[in-house]
């Protein structure tokens, strides 16, 4: 690992699993514990750019991209089918891949449901789980949801085009960054600027569209996710921009009715809480590491 300055360097990187191209970022050194990040839509690893430097001195820190985001490419070839189901697959080859055999997960809005489907493949692995508006609860689902939920019980091309015409354009991407930021000129405009335009890759936008429909799979899984709070109680650390239209407090809070050993911290700042937050949030984490970690 070369440092610059005192900070750990962050190296990008490819590996094959599941057929497809995964893009990863990784920092620090290969024998520390491992702390894998798994990010959410409409982004990439892109999102934990500031959080990966400010974890890799004491821990192995990776982020990949899902099939389907970021930089990961998936051959035409693969007939890949987009569910979360199928990215849940492709992760879980991934680390395998790297022979990652125990690891701390932080995951956020669909990192949540891809990490939790590994979590109960394969309890041994976690050594402890980090949430941040990653939601596994009926609660915590807000009412932006709305339309989404409409689209799900009738998958009409009227509600499809609905949810692809509020959502899937410049405006609904900048608008998941800056809702509930006090001060919405403080977000770094590449963030928002760089998934908007990822977006724009031909067949994208079908692909989300297919994600958003199949969401509705991932409410069918929570009693199972919950059921792995309760018997596995990993050491949880649940932190929350609290003003998340999507995932909402409640969704934080719940998680200690399952693990009430579970830690839930609050944060001004809506769901990228990261780009507002990232310091915060990598104190409050290394911390928790540090506490319940050993290498």
């Amino acid at each position: 690992m070369s440092k610059e300055n005192g900070i750990p360097a962050v190296s990008v990187k490819r590996i094959e699993a599941d057929g497809v191209d995964v893009f990863y970022r990784e920092a620090g050194a290969p024998d520390a514990p491992v702390v894998l990040l798994l990010h959410g839509f409409p982004s990439s690893s892109h999102m934990y750019r500031e959080l990966i430097p400010r974890l890799a001195a004491n821990y192995r820190v990776i982020a990949p991209d899902f099939p389907g985001f970021g930089f990961t490419n998936v051959p035409p070839q693969r007939g890949y089918q987009y569910s979360f189901d199928a990215l849940a697959a492709t992760m879980d080859a991934f680390v395998t891949q790297l022979g990652l055999k125990k690891y701390a997960v932080y995951v956020f809005d669909y990192g949540a449901p891809v990490g939790l489907r590994l979590a109960v493949k394969h309890p041994e692995r976690v050594t402890a789980l980090i949430s941040q508006n990653g939601n596994a609860y009926e609660e915590g689902l807000g009412d932006a949801w709305g339309p989404i939920r409409k689209y799900w019980a009738e998958p009409s091309a009227a509600n499809r085009k609905v949810v692809h015409d509020a959502i899937l354009n410049f405006d609904g991407t900048k608008f998941q960054y800056v809702h509930g930021v006090s001060n919405p000129d403080s977000i770094a405009p590449e963030s928002y600027t760089l998934d908007a335009a990822l977006l724009e890759r031909p067949g994208q936008k079908d692909i989300q569209m297919d994600l958003f429909l199949d969401y509705a799979s991932n409410l069918k899984l929570y009693p199972t996710f919950q059921k792995f709070f309760r018997e596995a109680k990993p050491p949880t650390l649940a932190i929350w921009g609290k003003n998340d239209p999507f995932f909402t407090p409640p969704g934080a809070q719940a998680y200690r009715r399952d693990n009430p050993d579970a830690v839930v911290k609050m944060l001004d700042t809506g769901h990228f809480a990261l780009e507002t937050h990232g310091e915060e949030i990598a104190r409050e984490m290394n911390a928790f590491l540090a506490k319940h970690l050993r290498a």
